[in-house]
């Protein structure tokens, strides 16, 4: 496989720490941005170039580019990877944090797209991997603004995909399923303080509660089966459009296809005790 230079955003922990270690042992020349550069050390030490990236803030997603052109002279695969879960009840949830939510996992991702296809369309090739989820194909309770990005990231990486075809680049969407990733932590602690004492405090305590088993240590898949897939992905002549990968994506997305809605209602509901 060609060396490429790749730039892999959310990459201090996670999926995106794994794929970038990964896509390093295989010679490639790896950008890992974040906000907290400081956990992304051993990165350093493994090759990678770091960068203090915020992916809501326009003047650091610019310099970021800026800075890898200026040294690698090309961008040849973008992995959208940052993001991050906002739970709670609708009618809880502020719209301050709502829009924050579209901010990092639609708007960043967005612009930060927007500034690397130039490059790519000159080169007339490229990548760009988007990090979606299950949960952009399912639902589940408290988590209507989290899941409503990645639908939409759904949608957007179709059309995306469809405007770039001409140019040679292609758009890869991957769908994890349950990985042994911090998102269980992330996400419970803030919900349970959004809707954790109102009308919705049973739902809340129920949904951390199955939250915490799903991802507890041996209750998801390994971050670096995304970051096998990642490099399948790079490395394939003809990609495939998505990759749902780790536990329970595939069977979920299945179930969301066939049953019907109010079955699917139950399912889910089955699973919040």
């Amino acid at each position: 496989m060609s060396k490429k230079v790749i730039l892999i955003t959310g990459a201090s922990s996670g999926i995106g720490k794994e794929t970038a270690k990964k896509l390093l042992s295989e010679g490639h020349i790896v950008y890992a941005a974040s906000r907290r550069v400081e956990q992304m050390r051993d990165l350093t030490e493994s090759g990678a170039i770091t960068v203090k990236m915020d992916i809501s803030i326009e003047e650091e997603i610019r310099a970021c580019i800026d800075k890898i052109i200026k040294e690698q002279g090309r961008i040849d695969v973008l992995f959208n990877n940052a993001g991050f879960g906002l739970y709670g009840s609708v009618e809880e949830v502020s719209m301050d944090d709502a829009r924050y939510q579209f901010e990092v996992n639609i708007f960043g991702l967005a612009r930060m797209t927007q500034l690397v296809v130039p490059y790519m369309r000159a080169q007339r090739k490229g990548i760009i991997i988007n990090t979606s989820s299950v949960g952009g194909k399912i639902y589940t309770p408290l988590g209507a603004w989290y899941h409503a990005t990645k639908h939409a990231l759904e949608g957007w990486s179709d059309c995306l995909r469809l405007e770039l075809k001409p140019f040679g680049i292609d758009v890869i969407v991957i769908e994890p399923g349950i990985i042994e990733t911090s998102f269980g932590d992330v996400m419970s602690e803030p919900m349970l303080k959004t809707s954790g004492n109102g009308p919705y405090k049973d739902l809340a305590e129920a949904v951390a509660k199955t939250t915490k088993s799903s991802y507890q240590a041996g209750g998801g898949s390994s971050p670096g089966v995304v970051a096998n897939i990642v490099s399948k992905a790079i490395a394939a002549k003809n990609p495939k459009i998505r990759y749902a990968v780790g536990k329970m994506a595939k069977p979920l997305i299945i179930l969301r296809k066939w049953i019907s809605d109010r079955n699917f209602d139950r399912l889910i509901m089955s699973q919040m005790k």
